[in-house]
């Protein structure tokens, strides 16, 4: 394509970061600027000549607004094609100004809805002449370019100081794609807003849209590309979260970080510091305690060996005496809703540690979706937004379990919900002690997580593992009784599980012989 001369620009935008210098800038080109109501009046107290639409349309902005650039001498000079010799002669007939630069951003719609608008509200801010604008203007790229981000406001004056007032025909179709992608996600946001509205969980169409929040070094693997994309939602965690010191984040490090944080949100910072240890997306230490440092000294001791180099996240302020505890050991990323300027001190010790400060926990009970990519199309589901509900336990043995016991039960039961399936948790005094995460057989996970725990008792010098007298929680029902027999010979003295297996009397018949006290939860946490 060849590179085409901008005479005329037409402007009108909601978000107007950098406009006015863009515009001056056009302006010293001889641009004649264009432009509606808000945008008019910000270019014209900044002393530029703006010509109104209405002067080209003949018609003046009407039904509050709603029509205004709906209009063939809008859309014609758009959309005519400069090489068309009939498309010529039409704008020469009907008198329709070509149009050779678009810049357009729309309502901020997600941005209304995200602060609580109500329907008609929500809807009023529905875009409609701007993306019909956009689209137009990036499908006759050929001729014209269109701008959707302030972000290229730069590129667009480089290419007219460059090319003597003009932009290439390869600039122009990279900003058609960019504007595509633009009215794409609008639209798509929109469309999940009315589904939410309506309640249809599934409808018939699903858009997922995101704008890009950085490019990645690599994938999980360093021959995969990757990037990061926010979406609308408003949930604190990795998307949210204000990265204070530490190397650029990787797609493995987001990935477990965010695991991390929606684990260890679960326990409530009014009732007790907790912190999460996160490696390869599984917990290797959890706990909760009177204080963070006591809590992080409890979670490192289930597993140090795979701490060392994994995602540590609290639910509540970083403290020096947390800070001090958790650099003793290599760590990737800290994530947490504040820190203290104290330990903030401390962290800069360690100069390549992350630490990503949220300003809040995301909510464990609120709704939202989980996406996984299938070959020739995607899987999605609610997130497992359910807690342990404790009026749903039923005890189904013999003995019932101690005041201890089913605290800790509930606590395993919870972290249980954040390891992959299949998985067996071990804890003792809200502490996780032992963890078997994506075995393929229920009977390993116990094994796995049985072997964790006496590795770290041998660490830490204790003459027998701590599975000895502890609790142990499964994601899901013992399919036999293999399973809770293993978890017996470990030393559990409580189990607590969804049930709901066909063999759940032989399960309850083993447990009554091992003398154990065990609960059925009646909801099931696969993680897969």
């Amino acid at each position: 394509m060849p590179t085409r001369k901008i005479t005329r620009a037409l402007l009108s935008v909601s978000d107007k970061t950098g406009l006015v210098p863009f515009a001056q800038e056009l302006a010293k080109h001889d641009i004649t600027l264009v432009s509606t109501d808000g945008t008019a009046k910000a270019l014209r107290e900044a002393g530029l000549t703006v010509v109104d639409v209405a002067e080209i349309t003949g018609s003046p902005e009407m039904m509050d607004g709603r029509v205004k650039t709906l209009h063939p001498k809008i859309h014609g000079g758009l959309l005519a094609m400069r090489d068309n010799a009939e498309h010529v002669a039409a704008m020469d007939s009907h008198g329709i100004p070509p149009i050779d630069l678009l810049v357009v951003n729309l309502y901020p719609f997600e941005a209304r809805v995200a602060g609580g608008a109500d329907f008609e509200t929500a809807v009023e801010n529905i875009d409609i002449g701007g993306p019909a604008m956009i689209r137009a203007a990036a499908k006759n790229h050929s001729g014209v370019a269109v701008v959707v981000d302030p972000e290229d406001y730069e590129q667009v004056l480089e290419q007219i100081a460059t090319h003597e007032g003009c932009t290439t025909g390869g600039t122009r179709r990279h900003l058609a794609a960019k504007a595509f992608a633009h009215t794409a996600a609008y639209d798509g946001a929109i469309a999940t807003w009315f589904a939410e509205e309506l309640d249809v969980t599934a409808p018939h169409k699903r858009v997922i849209g995101g704008t890009r929040a950085a490019k990645l070094r690599y994938g999980e693997n360093p021959h995969q590309w990757a990037a990061f994309y926010k979406t609308a939602e408003r949930r604190a965690g990795v998307a949210t979260a204000t990265q204070v010191q530490g190397k650029e984040l990787s797609y493995n490090n987001l990935n477990d970080t965010d695991a991390a944080f929606e684990l260890v949100a679960e326990f409530d910072p009014d009732s007790s510091a907790a912190v999460a240890i996160i490696k390869h997306a599984n917990p290797c230490g959890v706990a909760v305690a009177a204080t963070l440092s006591e809590a992080y000294t409890k979670a490192v001791a289930c597993d140090g060996v795979s701490a060392f180099g994994g995602i540590v996240a609290l639910n509540a302020t970083l403290d020096a005496a947390a800070a001090e505890n958790i650099v003793k050991i290599f760590t990737e990323v800290i994530i947490a809703p504040n820190a203290t300027d104290a330990a903030k001190e401390i962290i800069a010790s360690k100069k390549n540690l992350r630490l990503l400060l949220t300003g809040a926990l995301p909510d464990p009970r609120a709704e939202g979706l989980t996406y996984r990519a299938l070959a020739g199309g995607f899987l999605i589901q609610s997130r497992d937004n359910h807690l342990v509900d404790h009026d749903a336990l039923k005890v189904v043995t013999k003995r019932k379990p101690s005041e201890q016991e089913l605290a800790d039960m509930i606590f395993a039961f919870t972290v249980a919900k954040h390891v992959k399936s299949n998985t067996i948790v071990y804890a003792k005094n809200c502490a996780t002690i032992g963890i078997g995460a994506g075995q393929m057989s229920r009977v390993d996970s116990a094994r796995i997580a049985a072997r964790k725990a006496q590795d770290a008792a041998e660490a830490l010098g204790l003459s027998q593992p701590l599975t000895i007298g502890s609790v142990a929680a499964s994601d899901a029902y013992f399919p036999f009784a293999d399973g809770l027999q293993a978890v017996a010979e470990a030393g559990a003295t409580a189990v607590i599980q969804p049930g709901g297996s066909m063999r759940d009397d032989e399960v309850i018949a083993a447990a009554d012989e091992a003398g154990l006290a065990m609960i059925f939860t009646g909801m099931r946490h696969f993680r897969h």
